[in-house]
């Protein structure tokens, strides 16, 4: 009998030994590695019935996505879901592995949530284990040099050495593509990406980043400013973990203020703005101890969960009223500027900066003094205006030339027409007058910024196979901050058309000449239009070149489709054999 009750409490402990995490079982110093994670999550999909775990794609690193999904009712089917009257809340982890809270605190909180049963009724949890897998394989201890624990941890770029958070638009990385496989499948309502902050020193664990209220559409707007930011403070307080907003100081320390951060769709958040979804991304401090940073994450994790559960129909309504209004929006923001005027004063509990001699350069140098806490006003800058906004056209047009632009938006449940037969059409056509590009490449690209655009009504030829995309849906700010070249992450922006910005025919200026004399002869106002330029251009006056390259592309022998941006505006609604 003796030997039979050994048996049970050993096999009992055994049980709960290995329902303990990675990063439980290191007394709270390690963080789990990718391998254990998803070892973890299969023991969990198989003991608990409210639980599966899926793949999605592949990465750079030659494995899937993994998802796992907890769902009370055990409906794992995201249409079913829908169907039901059920949120989804997403939870990214690992975008960079060396800021890994977000994968031990999901583990404990999936596992804590199934052993109690205490899954939300309204609410499907869904959980990427670890988002940049090839990262968490680059494992030292060093590469965050400023950040306390844990002992090791992955590395912020992927196997391509690209910042995944900055790949949402432009997916240059496998991942990026899975992720948006997985984001447009279950079009969460609320999604969170767990991080690390660096930065100035102060006493908070936790920092947040919401979604830029100004940016988002404001029925989501409303509910995220007035009911759930302000909860989610009041939840964290209660916890023992109180808030702030990300601390992004004008000057060198906190006490100069902070700003906003404006999140364009390159970022996870931006990313989810453009499809109705509220984001978040929460920054534990690197400076405390990697044991708070968990429980803070974790505690945070919950938090969502409980609002999302008690606000389900309220975040569900909200949700349908944003993609109606969207469908019917008709000025859309492009780009974004802070107002400097405006700002609000929060308080904020910070460190003493002081300067002192520095031991290796023996010149002032920053620190904070620990010993001298403090509780301040501060000013918070945190209202952004519209930079750039453009009224949108009836449809684009895209030449089936330009596969990756039409695999994204088809990626992103963008509904696309097929041109049945070979028409001419009048169109809105945008000619690249004049863009800056970076001196050194960004996350692989020379990317181009402060676009201007000529903008000409032009018949055009289409065929048989381009595709035209109206802009009458849900997702209208995907297809409208992707395709419109001002847009700060537009396609255009990130390269993926600068093939249109060279020429592919010139002139020899011997021959040319003799052309050129002709071509003012019998056209008297580009003779007009050539004489007045050099009257205001002396330079021009004075180069032979100059002028010759000006008749030229002034003529009929100057290529037409030169610096002409391919995706054209459809500005009127005329019937179309479409299929």
């Amino acid at each position: 009998m003796r030997n039979i009750f050994v048996f049970w409490l050993l096999l009992f402990g055994l049980q709960t030994f290995a329902q303990l995490t990675p990063y439980e079982n290191s007394g709270k110093k390690e963080t789990t590695t990718y391998r254990a994670a998803i070892s973890y999550y299969q023991s969990l999909a198989k003991n608990y019935p409210e639980a599966k775990l899926q793949t999605y794609g592949k990465t750079d690193f030659g494995l899937p996505l993994h998802l796992l999904i907890l769902s009370k009712d055990k409906i794992f089917d995201p249409i079913g879901i829908r169907k039901a009257n059920k949120r989804i809340l997403l939870i990214n982890n690992g975008i960079h592995p060396g800021e890994p809270e977000g994968i031990d605190a999901s583990m404990m909180l999936a596992r804590d949530l199934l052993k109690s049963k205490q899954l939300p009724k309204d609410v499907v949890i869904c959980i990427i284990p670890v988002y940049n897998i090839d990262g968490s394989f680059n494992r030292t201890g060093t590469s965050r040099a400023n950040q306390n624990g844990p002992i090791a941890y992955g590395f912020r770029g992927n196997s391509k050495n690209l910042d995944l958070n900055r790949d949402f638009i432009k997916t240059d990385s496998k991942n990026s593509a899975a992720f948006q496989s997985i984001f447009n499948i279950w079009k969460p309502e609320v999604f969170v990406d767990t991080h690390t902050s660096n930065g100035s020193d102060y006493q908070y664990v936790m920092t947040l980043i919401p979604t830029q209220k100004d940016k988002l559409n404001s029925i989501l707007s409303n509910y995220l400013t007035n009911t759930l930011v302000p909860d989610l403070y009041k939840g964290m307080e209660k916890l023992g973990y109180p808030m702030i907003p990300y601390v992004n100081s004008v000057g060198e320390t906190p006490e100069s203020g902070i700003t906003g951060f404006i999140e364009s769709p390159r970022y996870s958040t931006g990313y989810a703005n453009l499809h109705n979804s509220i984001g978040f991304m929460p920054e534990t401090h690197m400076l405390k101890s990697f044991d708070l940073r968990v429980d803070a994450t974790y505690k945070l994790l919950k938090n969502y969960v409980d609002i999302v559960q008690r606000d389900a129909k309220v975040i569900g309504e909200n949700k349908r009223k944003a993609d109606a209004f969207v469908a019917q929006q008709k000025t859309f923001p492009l780009e974004w500027k802070l107002n400097r005027d405006k700002f609000d004063s929060i308080s904020f509990k910070g460190f003493v900066g002081a300067k002192k001699p520095s031991n290796i350069s023996e010149l002032d140098r920053l620190y904070y003094d620990r010993t001298k806490p403090y509780t301040k006003m501060i000013k918070q800058w945190n209202n952004f205006e519209p930079a750039v906004s453009v009224e949108k056209p009836i449809a684009y047009i895209i030449p089936k030339a330009w596969g990756k632009v039409i695999a994204l938006l088809k990626l992103n449940n963008i509904a696309l027409k097929e041109l049945k037969n070979d028409v001419k059409l009048e169109v809105e056509s945008y000619y690249i007058s004049d863009f800056k590009t970076g001196a050194r490449p960004y996350e692989g690209h020379y990317l181009h910024s402060l676009v201007k655009l000529n903008t000409i009504k032009q018949q055009l030829q289409y065929y048989a196979g381009d595709f035209v995309v109206y802009v009458n849906q849900p997702e209208n700010r995907y297809i409208v901050e992707t395709l419109e070249p001002q847009a700060t992450d537009s396609f255009f922006n990130w390269n993926f058309f600068d093939s249109i910005l060279d020429m592919k025919e010139h002139y020899s200026a011997y021959i040319f000449e003799d052309t050129a004399s002709e071509i003012l002869k019998n056209d008297t106002a580009l003779k007009t239009k050539l004489d007045e330029k050099k009257l205001i251009d002396t330079a021009f006056a004075k180069s032979g070149s100059a002028q010759l390259d000006f008749i030229y592309k002034n003529s009929d022998y100057y290529e037409k489709t030169h610096n002409r941006y391919p995706v054209a505006r459809l500005i009127k609604d005329v019937k179309l054999d479409l299929k």
